[in-house]
């Protein structure tokens, strides 16, 4: 018979391995928090830019189409639709730039950006009425463009927001990569802002056509209970799995 040459008291070498399981589980609940996380926030630019395009006639999130829309504009001679697509995009850099320095400045926290997305949501709705003027859906893209900054990547993936694009590209190249014989499905992960976005756009719909001006409100709405689910979220699982970091 074979004796067990290990120490009294030592652990079967299997144990190793499920210690290593129990450690990974923390990290698994992480990315996935993160990845649902991304397909709620591309929910919420879905749902605003829906209802915007048909509220406004223009993106609220989407800078591809509105840049292509003002190329148009220039090339026509249209001076209306080159300034109000020029503030929107204008704008959505602001934004951008404004979301970087609020959650630098709060330490790497999501909640003050979302809280301000909020804000932001919040007083589109007020503005805005039965018949706008298209520059009142203003607050609304600077809120889209601050989006962008609440989460940089999920565990070293990068991944977007409030545009699809990129996503959809990250997902096709990874298609093409896995039929050229690479073994890394990372690359599925980038059709949940996709998702996100495409269910929250169907949601924006659907309220626009029930509540009409009063789905703005829903906007608000759902962005205040990011807020507060924002806040839930431990601060060191911040940098790990939303590729947040401080100043």
């Amino acid at each position: 018979m074979f004796r067990d040459r290990r120490p009294e008291g030592a652990l079967p070498v299997a144990t190793s391995g499920a210690a290593h399981g129990e450690a990974g589980r923390p990290l698994a609940r992480q990315k996935a928090l993160g990845f649902g996380f991304v397909a709620l926030l591309s929910f919420l630019a879905g749902m605003t830019d829906a209802i915007g395009f048909l509220r406004a006639g223009d993106f609220l999130s989407f800078m591809s189409g509105n840049t292509t829309r003002l190329a148009i504009a220039i090339g026509e001679g249209n001076g209306g639709a080159i300034l109000r697509l020029s503030a929107i995009v204008a704008v959505f850099v602001v934004g951008n730039a404004s979301g970087v320095v609020v959650v630098r400045q709060s330490g790497g926290r999501q909640w003050p950006l979302l809280l301000m997305v909020t804000i932001a949501t919040g007083a589109a709705a007020l503005v805005a009425g039965p018949e706008p003027s298209p520059f009142a859906y203003l607050p609304l893209v600077l809120a889209m463009g601050m989006l962008n900054a609440a989460v940089d990547n999920v565990a070293g993936h990068p991944l977007g927001l409030t545009y699809v694009t990129g996503a959809l590209s990250r997902f096709g190249k990874g298609i093409g990569r896995l039929l050229c014989g690479e073994r890394n499905p990372g690359f599925l992960v980038q059709i949940f802002p996709w998702i996100g976005m495409l269910a929250g756009a169907v949601t924006g719909v659907l309220l626009l056509r029930a509540l009409a001006e009063g789905a703005l409100w829903c906007i608000g709405g759902f962005a205040l209970c990011l807020t507060l689910g924002s806040l839930a979220v431990p601060r060191s699982w911040l940098r790990n799995s939303f590729g947040l970091t401080g100043p």
